[in-house]
């Protein structure tokens, strides 16, 4: 028999303008912008073609490889788990919400796709506490042409 999990998540369209710190300041991720060309105005005018999408704990999503997914256990006990006390905590406050209340109300993470290839822009701890529950989160994807 398979277990279901009792406790539920609702996604919703994410706001960029939180994000914008992934997009200056995140020092992994600036590779894949140099590397596609994304300066901030693009991504502010791609955003609303966005749409959410199912994705399973997987480093891939429509058949394209996410950098920066971190999808198996180990990734999670190495990024999360064992992050320092001001990177856990979030994540800690939203797992004890999820715990008490059985139900979430969450802004989706980002992941953007250029060509054949895919970053999670935001949204990390959001995506594992779902998959740690055994739900399959919802992501605000968006295509850059």
């Amino acid at each position: 028999m398979l277990s279901a999990s009792a406790h539920t998540i609702q996604w919703l369209k994410p706001d960029i303008g939180e994000e914008k710190w992934e997009f200056f300041n995140h020092p992994d991720k600036q590779d894949f912008y140099r590397r596609h060309g994304i300066e901030w105005e693009r991504l502010l005018s791609a955003f609303d073609r966005g749409s959410l999408e199912p994705y399973p704990r997987s480093g891939r999503i429509g058949g394209i490889v996410v950098s920066g997914a971190y999808h198996q256990y180990d990734d999670y006990a190495r990024y999360l788990a064992k992050a320092k006390r001001g990177y856990r905590k979030s994540y800690s406050a939203m797992e004890e919400s999820l715990q008490r209340a059985g139900s979430l109300t969450l802004k989706a993470p980002i992941i953007i796709c250029c060509r054949e290839e895919a970053l999670l822009f935001s949204g990390y701890r959001r995506l594992c506490l779902a998959w740690n529950y055994g739900m399959v989160p919802y992501v605000w994807l968006v295509p850059l042409s």
